[in-house]
Order: structure tokens, then C-alpha cells, then sequence
């Protein structure tokens, strides 16, 4: 756990003074719940950014912290950082508060949301926040964990949204993954902790504006893939990376060979027995609607977390992943430096 403390970023190679100020927040009154970057350049200015962290497991606040800096400073954006606390502690971030974001009323004046929580219960305020954004149909970027977003009992009126749901509102069936992203959580594909991940470009989507400036080889992360139940749903999804699984923890391991494994879903020692035959999708483009709400872009990695973002390649995936769904043109190579000090 830590506080949530105003800071002033100085950036000399690019635009300057970036001012982080507390949404509606007096400095003097109460504790800082969020945080908000206000970015000045002209490719992002004058566009909102809401980041939604709130995992226990990949440290979701220092990921979508470091993402907000970077499409503030670098792109212009203004970004606002929403965190899990505990009510009774607020400004205290606490990924192991499921019931409580704070701050998701930014969402109503939101260009674009980027989600990365874990199995949420939030009140219903709160829930009604994301649904009227989701309603609205403006775009959607899913991390990691936000294939499992959301877990509510089976009395609650949010409980569709939960994974794993299959009840009567067949619409809904895996909750907000399947419905909204186009996955749910289905497995540790790769060994956790053991084996990594590097982003293999799918065959026929080398051209996609996501890719520009991705070189091959250069998306990897320290998680392991995740598994993905195919086909996605969705005429016009688009798979653009499958996950390489990795011997080890480094970006240059090598990829993993044919089994017998130490470790692997009963899917792969019962099936091929090659956790890389097939490869798992680890990054696409989809459209989503809510029954009765308007349709709106996604783009879903299931990488992401902190460790993630200390590669290059993967946060320029994420950042185009973020202009696209905004219909933004795709630079050649995406600035997406880090900002300040990073070591997750």
C-alpha cells in the first residue's frame, strides 16, 4: 500500500510542465484519491483519458500509472488514474479493496477508458459510472486481468458482469471479458513465474496500424500467456499477436519446445502437448455493444502488467492499442519513452 501524493513532472526534451492536480480535490481538505496528468501537446490535447486499476496480482496501479505519464508527457493526453482504497483510508491505494475505485464520475467527460482490474465488486454507484460509458459506446482498451474484471454474488444485480457468468441474460455469458473484450480468463497457459511471453506477429496483420513500428520480437513480458478461448467473438475481430512461450524469464529465452511439462493446462498434455502449437491470442481488435447501448472500439492484450511496461515493444503496443481505438494516426515509431524513475 501507498499514498497517492501530488507530484509536478518536469520533462525538458518534450512539452515541458506537466501538472498533476486532484479531480474536484482540495489538497488541504482530504486526502488525494487519483491522480490526473494534464498533458499539453497538440496530438492529445483536449482528450480525456480514465485508467481504472485495481488487481492484486500484477500491480495494476504502478502499470497504469507509468501508461498515464507516458500518453500525457509523450502524447498530450489527459489522463486521470482511478485506484482501489479502502473508504476508511482514503488516498491509501489497496489492491485488496475489491469494493471500492473512487473517482469514476471522470468517466463522463471520458474520450477512452483503459481497464485493468481483477475481480471487483464495486457498489453500485460506481458500476453505473462504467456502465454509462460503456453504453455510450466509446472505446475500450482491456489489460491483463480484465478478461476477469469483475465478481459479484449471485444475488447482486451487477452478477452478469462477473466472469464466468452463464445465467438467462445469455447476451451476457462470461460477463464483461466476454461480452466487452472478447475473452475471458480460461488459463495459466504458460507456467507462472517461470515462463514468459513474447508477441509473435499473427500472419496477415503485419500491415495493421497497432503494428507500426513494432518490431518483430519486440513485445515481451515477464507473465506468462494467458489461454484464449477461440474463435473470439466478433465479424470484424482481429487477432494480432499470438503469445510465444518462453523457457525462461528473459526476453531473449528461447521459445519453449514440445512437452512432457513440469507444468501446463490439461488442454495441452491431453491435446498436442506443444504449449506453442497453437499459440494463444495475445493481443486483438473487436467492436463491443451492452444490449441497447451503442457499439465502440476495443482493443484487448492480455499482457500488461507493471513488469510488462519495462519493455519497449509492449508499451508501444499498448499506446497505438490507445490511438487506434480513438482513431488517431499511428506515428511511425510511437514516443514511449519512460517517464521518471520506473522499477516496478
Amino acid at each position: 500500500m501507498h499514498s497517492i501524493k501530488p507530484s509536478l513532472v518536469r520533462d525538458l526534451t518534450l512539452f515541458g510542465l506537466i501538472f498533476l492536480s486532484g479531480l474536484a480535490q482540495s489538497f488541504a481538505d482530504e486526502p488525494r484519491q487519483w491522480q490526473v496528468y494534464d498533458g499539453f501537446s497538440p496530438e492529445g490535447y483536449g482528450r480525456h483519458l480514465v485508467f481504472i486499476s485495481g488487481d492484486e496480482e500484477y500491480r495494476s496501479e504502478e502499470a497504469l500509472t507509468q501508461l498515464a505519464k507516458i500518453m500525457a508527457v509523450r502524447q498530450g493526453f489527459k489522463c486521470t488514474v482511478l485506484y482501489a482504497q479502502s473508504p476508511d483510508q482514503p488516498g491509501i491505494v489497496n489492491p485488496q479493496v475489491l469494493d471500492n475505485i473512487p473517482g469514476l464520475e471522470a468517466l463522463r467527460t471520458a474520450d477512452l477508458m483503459v481497464i485493468f482490474t481483477r475481480f471487483r465488486a464495486l457498489p453500485d454507484d460506481q458500476m453505473k459510472e462504467i456502465e454509462a460509458y460503456l453504453n455510450s459506446g466509446r472505446p475500450v482498451v482491456g489489460l491483463r486481468t480484465a478478461n476477469h474484471g469483475f465478481l459479484f454474488p449471485e444475488d447482486s444485480k451487477w452478477h452478469r458482469w462477473s466472469w464466468k457468468y452463464h445465467g438467462n441474460n445469455e447476451a451476457w455469458n462470461e460477463g464483461f471479458g466476454g461480452l466487452v473484450l472478447g475473452s475471458w480468463f480460461f488459463s495459466h497457459h504458460g507456467w507462472h513465474g517461470h515462463e514468459s511471453t513474447r508477441g509473435v506477429i499473427e500472419k496477415g496483420a503485419e500491415k495493421h496500424e497497432i503494428l507500426r513500428g513494432i518490431e518483430p520480437g519486440s513485445v515481451w513480458g515477464a507473465t506468462d500467456v494467458y489461454g484464449v478461448k477461440e474463435p473470439i467473438p466478433g465479424e470484424d475481430m482481429q487477432v494480432l499477436l499470438r503469445g510465444e512461450v518462453l523457457e525462461g524469464m528473459e526476453p531473449d529465452s528461447k521459445p519453449l519446445g514440445k512437452g512432457p511439462y513440469e507444468k501446463a493446462p490439461e488442454y495441452v498434455t491431453q491435446g498436442s502437448n506443444d504449449k506453442n502449437d497453437p499459440m494463444q491470442a495475445l493481443a486483438w481488435t473487436k467492436s463491443y455493444q451492452l444490449p441497447g447501448g451503442r457499439e465502440g472500439r476495443v482493443f484487448t492484450t492480455t499482457m500488461g502488467a507493471s513488469v510488462d511496461l519495462q519493455s519497449e515493444g509492449t508499451r508501444r503496443l499498448i499506446a497505438n492499442g490507445i490511438l487506434w481505438c480513438l482513431g488517431m494516426d499511428i506515428p511511425a515509431k510511437t514516443d514511449v519513452a519512460l517517464v521518471g524513475d520506473y522499477q516496478p
